[in-house]
């Protein structure tokens, strides 16, 4: 997203201008309006929240395109894992598809999510892989026996599996009526890698493999070890690398002009068929140069089009790369993030809301620009956050206030297999049933109240963040936004103890009217005065005061913040 660095600057240098010719520090409430823009960032998609399904997981909304007795001897329905306890974890399909998601539609709306990330919708092999070692309870990086319900093993990167389409639901049907209910939808995609490709009993259709467009056979690995392929003379063999990347999936070759025009081009499909964002499976497996590439091919027909990449990797330094306009201008998950909503939520009473400061980055930090960074604290490819039913609550409290674009995934709202890995239950299957329920849970129940504040609060999804305290069970903090559609501050209160805290804040205050979001209590704050609150345990306040920014103090607070970011 090159030019919110852009907006930035250009906000900033007006700032310095105006700034030093109309403002002037005194006390904290002395009252003087600002002539330049504050924002933390301008990217449309940063109003969005974000519901992340396993499609094949989530509901079944269509039991005809099951396929049930699908693979012959190498069958693909279900594949249980067996775990300690009668504990198990699946590997095959379990049902869930678009139809299931778009029944769900108005679930998710009505939570505050305005956006879901579904995995990819691309065509995978018809039979469970027979090649690598056996995937067992609990295992990791091993395939064998496993399934491409996930959708990561595309054999066709523009076909849609018939596991997930119906015959009255395509991609483009799904998409157009996700909207109709006020949803985006965001599409994963995948450029290092096809399906797994080698190490096979016998050469299984599908796997190997990868077809275009209209079904022709342009790829394939054969069944052979990377070093045995021969790119240079055999033309089957010219979209791989002849050496290993990711256990035994292809490794496709990104130097290669047809592979980018192939993989580019299936972006460009997708979009046609109403892709609204694009998650980017293992980013940091290809060059930047090919980001690059496929960014500005992007950009250059659909503008401002919002694109965030997996880089499993906790160092912020080497995220952010990735996040820079030279290599794409792609924003990413936001891992370092990730790691200390669990250390902090997982043990809230232990914990202390200042390990959570270091990460958010708002000045000297490596990133383009952490208002862009899509936060979240699990996902499908690590364990569950093991958090108590108020570790969550006070996940999605600070999660949904903080800078950055929230993401949840699948069944958290009921903390479903809290703990669990990826093949000991974090990809079980949800179901209807389960959804139906889910309203009367009390995390479910306090996300929507905070999902929705912030659906409804725009600094909340776009204004800068100033810090007053994060120590302890204590956090405050402003969200700030004074733009020529937007002129909104919001004061944030979190409380993640067991006990009441009480607020006084005069830093950073402003006179007038506040309001707070949840409860709808008033507060008129006169010059001079503090705001007082006290939030109960495990909750938060979000108090708003609509209008221009009128304190000199924190003007200048925010010009500093925004010359060091």
């Amino acid at each position: 997203m090159s030019f919110n660095r852009t907006a930035i600057a250009i906000s900033l240098a007006g700032l310095f201008c105006s700034a030093c010719s109309s403002t002037h520090v005194t006390s904290s409430n002395d009252k003087q309006e600002n002539t330049w823009e504050i924002v933390g960032t301008s990217t449309p998609f940063a109003s969005e929240a974000v519901y992340f399904v396993v499609t094949d997981r989530f509901v079944d909304g269509d039991p005809t395109n099951n396929h049930e007795g699908q693979g012959g001897e190498h069958p693909t329905w279900q594949l249980p894992l067996e775990g300690p306890d009668g504990k198990k974890a699946y590997v095959g399909y379990m049902g869930g598809d678009l139809q299931g998601i778009l029944n769900n539609a108005d679930y998710i709306k009505e939570m505050g999510f305005t956006a879901v990330w579904m995995t990819p919708v691309h065509d995978n092999p018809d039979y469970a892989f027979n090649g690598d070692e056996p995937i067992t309870y609990g295992g990791a990086f091993k395939d064998g026996g496993k399934t491409g319900y996930h959708g990561y093993w595309a054999t066709n990167f523009y076909k849609a599996d018939e596991h997930l389409v119906s015959t009255n639901l395509s991609v483009s049907d799904y998409t157009a009526k996700m909207r109709q209910h006020g949803l985006k939808s965001v599409f994963d995609i995948v450029a290092n890698h096809g399906t797994p490709s080698f190490t096979m009993e016998q050469d299984l259709p599908g796997y190997g493999e990868i077809y275009d467009r209209d079904g022709n056979l342009v790829a394939d690995h054969q069944n052979l070890a990377p070093e045995d392929l021969d790119p240079e003379n055999n033309p089957l063999h010219s979209f791989f690398h002849n050496y290993p990347d990711l256990v035994k999936l292809s490794n496709l070759d990104d130097e290669n002009p047809e592979v980018r025009d192939y993989l580019i081009n299936s972006y460009l499909y997708w979009i046609s068929q109403g892709a609204d964002a694009f998650r980017i499976d293992t980013i940091r497996h290809v060059p930047h140069a090919f980001w690059r590439e496929a960014s500005d091919r992007i950009r250059a027909q659909n503008p401002d089009f919002f694109m965030f990449g997996e880089a499993f990797d906790y160092e912020a330094n080497n995220i952010a790369q990735h996040t820079l306009p030279k290599n794409g201008g792609v924003s990413v998950l936001d891992f370092p993030m990730q790691k200390a909503m669990v250390s902090v939520f997982e043990k809230p009473i232990e914990s202390d809301f200042a390990d959570l400061e270091k990460v958010l980055y708002l000045t000297h930090g490596p990133y383009n620009n952490p208002y862009e960074l899509t936060t979240f604290y699990d996902n499908h490819d690590m364990a569950r956050i093991n958090a108590t039913d108020n570790g969550f609550i006070n996940a999605h409290n600070w999660m949904f206030t903080v800078r950055g674009i929230p993401v949840v995934y699948m069944g958290s709202e009921i903390g479903f297999m809290r703990g669990t890995a990826e093949h000991a239950g974090n990809r079980n299957y949800v179901g209807q049933k389960r959804l139906d329920q889910a309203k009367t849970h009390p995390i479910q129940q306090a996300l929507t109240k905070i999902a929705n504040v912030r659906k409804n609060t725009v600094a909340l999804q776009r204004g800068v963040q100033v810090n007053v305290e994060l120590k302890g069970h204590r956090a405050s903090f402003y969200r700030v936004v004074d733009t020529k559609d937007a002129k909104q501050t919001a004061l944030i209160l979190l409380n993640k103890g067991n006990s009441p805290q009480t607020f006084e804040i005069d830093d950073f205050m402003q006179m007038g009217e506040w309001v707070e979001q949840l409860s709808g209590q008033t507060q008129t704050v006169e010059q001079g005065d503090a705001l007082n609150a006290t939030v109960a345990p495990n909750s938060v306040h979000v108090w708003v005061r609509e209008g221009k920014v009128a304190n000199s103090a924190l003007l200048n607070q925010i010009k500093q913040q925004l010359a060091r970011q």
